[in-house]
């Protein structure tokens, strides 16, 4: 090496962050077949992935010698596209280590090592229940050993050598401290995700320092065993194609029409902020809302330092971006004209029903009172409204059907982000909004939405999968308040069984089960009871464990791969086996699992 690395400045931290995310984008299938659950859908490298680009993404627009300001860019990047726990919890650590260095041009080897300090504290506060053997501990064990190293050492490369040293050792003892890890033979997911870019950023640090491109001069997969071995008997196949279900359009768009659309354009922009444009020398954030609420609503403002993100539905968006200009430059702009994809829309339906709905748009508008009043009923926000996350369009349109306003489409092939999450919010007109997640890897980035959205009351419900979601759903009440409705929604969770029905990708021992790849495993409440050949057996074993605690009523949401045959087969099964359990059978239509069941 021809020198030694006292200090790092804004465009080395962005080199590091850059090399950290190649690191786990090259390895994203590798990580995400670390992912216990033998399940076709493990997507922690995914979600690390799609959460880190989104950093590099903002980095990349506002780059800066200024390692604060660099670090506070990628923390604002990470936190709008966090996505699963992994990804929000990915945001946190760098969202410390930027609030750590926010004052510094550069870092020496002390600051540097408590930066990673501070992002651990940071983590730690974001996660009701921290596990141990996790993302969580590899952090920092890694972040107390380079506080040790840079007491002695003022070479920032030394320091990152130590860290990365003891994230290799933190991860490999992940096995040691959660048993199940023990039992598959693999590592943390989101531990490997971590050490991954941990060596990203000590290949940029050793091409710095021998000022020449380095390979990855270090090991990836922290494995007890060869990473060749973990990869053969963990590989990640899926062999069962999928089948896409076209759904029918839902007929919601159709309750409005078309002339009634007040304000017209979806108008997106960014707005860097410039200090000789603002009269006062500052940027006031609740003043900017405010101004920019006069010319339409689902607002909403987002903001750091020197950047703001603005998304808002328009009639005059010139106007709009006339009055923020005033505050700096413009960037990143889309206009989308929301009339013309409401006719669009409509002109899917089917012909009969696209027929009688013009014909009421015609009667509307002929009507100028009537419309006046349904404008300005619109215009009124209503008490509460629901954000949902669903699967499959039969399920999605269940949660339109029972009230939710906003519908976003994941699961666990594919966490929405912090930031999809803001917009659904914020596109609801409603005093009180409670979200959904119906997924416990969707939960933290839900929890991360609320602190974002200043302007209504957001409240999380932990539900952990769709059975939960639509409890929830059915528990509220309208005139309740809002800490009673959360209360009840929350105590409906706690009635509800939830299991699922995939197909298992590798062979495995868990839950006391010998599993083989292409067994249909049966999931009850996160816990796999059953493992079978035979897709109507396993169900026939989850349906069981389900009703096992007593049950009144059992709904089946048949999946797109689900056979209509296998479908009746099941129903009969628990009429004829539990005559006092009530079955309801709906097409769910949502890819990768077969059914999910609930038992109440």
């Amino acid at each position: 090496m021809s020198k030694r690395l006292i200090q790092i400045n804004g465009q080395d931290f962005i080199r590091m962050v850059e090399a950290g995310a190649n690191a786990l984008k090259s390895n994203v299938d590798r990580v995400n077949a670390l992912n216990v659950f033998p399940v076709p859908d493990g997507d922690t490298g995914t979600n690390m992935n799609l959460t880190l680009t989104s950093g590099v993404e903002e980095l990349r627009r506002r780059p800066s010698d200024h390692i604060g300001k660099a670090g506070e860019a990628l923390a604002k990047g990470l936190l709008m596209g966090a996505r699963g726990n992994s990804g929000v919890i990915l945001s946190q650590l760098f969202r410390g280590f930027a609030k750590a260095v926010s004052d510094l041009e550069s870092v020496n080897a002390k600051q540097f090592a408590a930066a990673f300090q501070s992002g651990v504290d940071m983590a730690y506060k974001a996660v009701v229940k921290p596990v141990e053997g996790t993302i969580l501990t590899v952090a920092k064990e890694s972040a107390k050993q380079a506080v040790k190293t840079a007491e002695r050492q003022s070479d920032i490369h030394i320091v990152m050598e130590e860290l990365l040293k003891k994230s290799r050792e933190a991860l490999a003892k992940t096995q040691d401290m959660l048993p199940v890890l023990k039992q598959v033979g693999v590592v943390d997911s989101g531990a490997q995700g971590l050490v991954l870019i941990y060596e990203g950023f000590m290949s940029a640090l050793v091409s710095e320092i021998t000022e020449e491109p380095a390979d990855m001069p270090y090991t990836a997969f922290g494995a007890v065993q060869p990473l060749d071995e973990v990869l053969e008997q963990n590989a990640l196949t899926i062999s069962k194609p999928l089948e896409h279900v076209h759904g029918e359009l839902h007929s919601a768009q159709a309750k409005l029409a078309t002339e009634d659309i007040e304000f017209g354009y979806c108008t997106e922009f960014m707005v860097r902020l410039n200090a000789d444009k603002v009269a006062s020398r500052t940027f006031d954030e609740h003043r900017f809302r405010e101004e920019l609420s006069a010319f339409g609503d689902s607002l909403l403002v987002v903001a750091d330092d020197d950047l703001v993100k603005v998304h808002i539905h328009a009639e005059y968006p010139g106007s709009v971006m006339n009055l923020a200009q005033n505050y700096g430059d413009l960037s990143r702009i889309k206009i989308e004209n929301m009339r013309d994809q409401h006719t669009h829309i409509l002109m899917e339906e089917a012909g009969q029903r696209n027929a009688a709905q013009s014909g009421m748009a015609v009667h509307l508008s002929a009507d100028s009172e009537d419309a006046a009043a349904r404008k300005e009923a619109v215009q009124e926000l209503k008490r509460y409204g629901f954000v949902a996350v669903s699967a499959g369009e039969g399920i999605s349109g269940i949660f339109t059907s029972l009230g939710v306003d906003r519908v976003l489409h994941g699961g666990q092939t594919m966490n929405p982000s912090t930031e999809d999450i803001v917009r659904a919010v914020a596109g609801v007109d409603a005093q009180t909004v409670f979200v959904l997640p119906n997924n416990s890897n969707i939960i933290l980035a839900a929890q991360q939405a609320v602190e974002l959205v200043e302007d209504k009351q957001v409240i999380v419900i932990p539900s952990k999968s769709i059975p939960q979601g639509i409890a929830a759903v059915i528990a509220f009440q309208e005139n309740a308040a809002p800490e009673e409705n959360a209360e009840e929604m929350q105590q409906a969770l706690q009635h509800v069984q939830a299991g699922q029905v995939t197909y298992a990708v590798r062979d495995t021992q868990m839950d006391g089960m010998d599993i083989k790849q292409g067994d249909y495993i049966g999931i009850h409440n996160g816990r796999i009871v059953s493992s079978e050949p035979d897709i109507l057996a396993s169900c026939r074993k989850l349906i069981d464990s389900l009703v096992g605690g007593g049950a009144e009523i059992v709904t089946l949401y048949a999946g797109a791969e689900a056979r209509p045959e296998q479908t009746e087969q099941l129903a009969d099964y628990i009429e004829q086996t539990y005559a006092d359990v009530e079955v309801e059978v709906h097409e769910g239509g949502q890819p990768l699992y077969y059914y999910i069941i609930s038992a109440e």
